[in-house]
């Protein structure tokens, strides 16, 4: 009896050890998972090791209606949801969808400044967990994506940097972003997210 109940208990620590675990997948979200009056704030810090303070500050966006449907506030602009949803077609995109654990890809983005300075950024991502996060605005289920690499400009600046993303599926976009980017660090977190019931 006591060898069948050593038995019976070892098949199922078994059968708990080597059940497969629940894979977190998050697809990109859609136009309907926004809503009129959907709204989320930032706040930034970016500082040089010499303790230079080169930017401070929040950042607002907010669903509006617009003559196209619902749109995005961005700083002055108003960015039609079809745009900011629509799928990237890049072989090396930002977010490769869906998210999941232990998923990796390239990252590179050309970029031109209003001065007219053309850069490059290329990164190694890797989605390294999913779990609860806390910020300002609260906590999340968030998914820590890290990012290594370089960034390059047309005035010679070449950069070796880091970036740490933590993306919550429930507010669909980043809580909080940490980088380093030289002699440069940059923190951006949410600190309030709110939408209508």
């Amino acid at each position: 009896m006591k060898s069948q109940l050593t038995i019976l208990l070892s098949l199922i620590i078994l059968g708990a050890c080597s059940s497969p675990k629940t894979s977190n997948l998050t697809e990109q979200p859609t136009l309907d998972d926004y809503q009129l009056g959907e709204k989320w704030i930032w706040k930034y810090k970016g500082v040089t090791t010499a303790g230079e303070i080169r930017s401070d500050g929040t950042d607002k966006r907010i669903i509006v209606q617009i003559d196209e449907g619902l749109g995005m506030t961005i700083g002055n602009d108003t960015i039609p949801l079809t745009d900011i949803v629509k799928v990237d077609e890049s072989e090396t995109p930002k977010y490769d969808w869906p998210l999941e654990v232990g998923k990796t890809w390239k990252y590179e983005n050309n970029w031109t400044s209003q001065d007219g300075t053309t850069g490059t950024q290329s990164q190694d991502a890797e989605v390294l967990s999913y779990q609860e996060e806390t910020v300002e605005a609260g906590t999340f289920m968030a998914y820590t994506i890290k990012y290594t690499g370089k960034t390059t400009n047309s005035r010679g600046y070449n950069a070796d940097e880091e970036e740490i993303w933590l993306y919550a599926p429930e507010v669909k976009t980043f809580i909080k972003l940490t980088q380093s980017q030289g002699d440069f660090n940059y923190v951006e977190e949410l600190i309030e997210y709110s939408k209508p019931n």
